[in-house]
């Protein structure tokens, strides 16, 4: 049996890019690592994962730019958070510690930078069950040298219950070969996503794009990855096997509009099935792959799945997350105003009010009374018609 990916809806991923220094050398291809990344894990032949729980950090110029979108997204996911780094890695000339650069950052002064150990912070406080986190950082040739031992930034870099992969290339000519589109590491990171692993298995794990990203790099004769892990987190399955799908298994959901309509309909029984039986944890999921679907022509349906998943939310605690869900289906009610829209609008208000966003309360009522009041009038006639 093929083993389980990561649920995309209960996961996310941060995607941090620094390209333009003040006082360090330029990265221009920083910018299409993040980009490209970005459209890969997003990808439902890939992973699926939901642009809104796809965050991109470029430029960031202060340490609050670059970690509290990590502490958004750790607190969101629950599944899985990745987070991915792409810049100049700094060292501190009092000690060995590992900075992540921010625009402004001045080399071989730490304070100008982020502290590594601060990310590793950011990270821990996830709640996700898993946690992967990709450094492609560069080092001047004295950081380089204090590496000594073959694993030594992986194991700095460290995170207990989590998946630690780092490029730790030696100069920056090895980051950002001239004339390429994408950094040495993110590059040959990016075609093993793309283009999958002809003899692997039909879902990859974190170890298998290791071994093979190390494997390009190395017939290119460029630097090798590092890697740490805790408790085989590694070898639980991340990504589709997209060689395996040109081979005729599909990968993703591929379907046609009115297949897609069955499966909101099913979908949508089999939720309330699992909830009138008390197996909440698993009619979440089932809603949120609905939602994922986004069927054009079928936005009464839409708004049937935010109100159950939103109630279920609320039901396990999960007020917050309940809240955003609603706040989707509101904005499907600028489209199509009826009895469900009524129904979150009211919804939504009684959660902003518990929350104490009073004021956000009374704008969602204020709308569903101004948009009531509009369907209530009558058409007017033109005038001179009988």
């Amino acid at each position: 049996m093929t083993a389980a990916l990561p649920d995309p809806s209960a996961s996310a991923a941060v995607l941090i890019g620094t390209s333009a220094y003040v006082h360090l050398p330029q990265l221009p291809a920083v910018e299409t690592n993040v980009a490209d990344l970005s459209g890969a894990l997003c990808d439902p032949t890939i992973w699926g994962l939901p642009q809104a729980h796809t965050l991109t950090v470029a430029e960031p110029e202060n340490p609050a730019a670059l970690l509290d979108p990590v502490y958004q997204a750790g607190a969101r996911a629950e599944d899985t958070l990745l987070v991915y780094y792409c810049g100049h890695g700094l060292r501190d000339s009092d000690s060995a510690d590992l900075y992540l650069a921010l625009t402004g950052s001045r080399d071989a002064l730490g304070y100008t930078a982020v502290a590594y150990t601060h990310l590793r912070q950011a990270v821990l406080a996830s709640r996700a069950r898993r946690k992967v986190v990709v450094l492609d950082c560069c080092f001047s040739g004295r950081a380089a040298r204090t590496l000594s031992s073959p694993n030594a930034l992986a194991s700095r870099a460290g995170i207990d219950g989590a998946y630690v992969l780092t490029a730790s290339p030696k100069d920056h000519v090895a980051l950002a070969p001239d004339g390429e589109r994408h950094t040495a590491f993110t590059g040959e990171l990016l075609h093993v996503l793309g283009s999958g692993v002809p003899d692997g298995p039909e879902t990859l794990d974190l170890e298998t794009l290791y071994r093979e990203v190390t494997v390009r790099l190395g017939s290119k004769n460029r630097p090798l990855p590092q890697r740490s892990q805790e408790n085989d987190v590694g070898r639980l399955p991340l990504v589709r096997n997209r060689a395996r799908a040109k081979q005729g298994t599909t990968a993703g959901p591929v379907m046609d509009a009115e297949v897609e309509a069955a499966m909101v309909s099913t979908g949508l029984q089999l939720a309330r099935l699992l909830r009138s039986a008390g197996r909440h944890r698993d009619a979440l999921p089932v809603l949120r792959m609905i939602l994922q679907a986004s069927v054009p022509g079928t936005e009464g349906d839409s708004i049937t799945v935010h109100l159950e998943l939103a109630e279920l939310l609320t039901e396990t605690g999960q007020d917050q997350q309940a809240i955003e869900v609603l706040e989707n289906a509101f904005q499907l009610t600028h489209k199509r105003f009826g009895p469900e829209a009524v129904t979150v609008c009211r919804r939504l208000a009684e959660l902003l009010q518990t929350a104490g966003n009073h004021n956000q309360a009374c704008e969602v009522l204020r709308h569903a009374l101004d948009s009531l009041e509009k369907a209530a009038k009558p058409p007017v006639s033109p005038a001179g018609a009988d």
